[in-house]
C-alpha cells in the first residue's frame, strides 16, 4: 500500500481540507510539481492554477488555488492559499460573468494605473483557474456536457 502523509489547505476565511492523503500536484511559480510521502523539505510559491489531491481511497480531489505558499515538512504538507476552492462547489456561470468583467476592465487599462492592472490581471488568473478546476472535475466525473 502507498504511504500517505497528513496534509492542510487553509485560506484567511477557513481550513479548506484536512485529511491524509497520498500524492498532491500543485502549480508553482516554477512549474508543476508532484509531492508524495518522504519527499525531500520544500517550500515554493502557489500560482493561480489547479490542484490535485489524491486521497488515501485513490479519489482524485480537485481544486482552484488563486496563489499562496506550500510547505513540505517531514510528516506534512500545509497549502497557505490566497483562495481555494473544490470544483464541485464552483458555479460556471458566476466564473464567466466574473472573468468577463475582468476582461472588460482590462480592456479599458489606458485609463488604468500599475496597480489597478496588475488587480485585475491576478482577477482574471483567479478566474480561468477556476474554469480549469471546474472542466478537470467535470471530465473525471464524466459530466462533460
Amino acid at each position: 500500500m502507498a504511504k500517505s502523509i497528513q496534509f492542510e489547505i487553509v485560506t484567511p476565511e477557513k481550513v479548506v481540507l484536512k485529511q491524509e492523503i497520498l500524492q498532491i500536484t500543485v502549480p508553482t511559480t516554477n512549474g508543476e510539481i508532484t509531492v508524495l510521502a518522504d519527499h525531500i523539505p520544500l517550500v515554493a510559491i502557489l500560482k493561480p492554477g489547479v490542484l490535485e489531491v489524491k486521497r488515501t481511497d485513490n479519489v482524485l480531489e480537485i481544486m482552484a488555488v488563486s496563489g499562496g505558499f506550500i510547505e513540505v515538512m517531514k510528516d506534512k504538507i500545509v497549502i497557505l492559499a490566497d483562495t481555494a476552492e473544490r470544483a464541485g462547489e464552483l458555479d460556471e456561470a458566476r466564473i464567466k460573468e466574473a472573468r468577463q468583467k475582468a476582461e472588460e476592465l482590462k480592456n479599458t487599462a489606458k485609463s488604468l494605473d500599475d496597480v489597478e492592472f496588475a488587480n485585475i490581471s491576478a482577477q482574471i488568473e483567479k478566474e480561468l483557474a477556476r474554469e480549469k478546476a471546474l472542466s478537470k472535475w467535470r471530465r473525471l466525473k464524466n459530466l462533460d456536457k
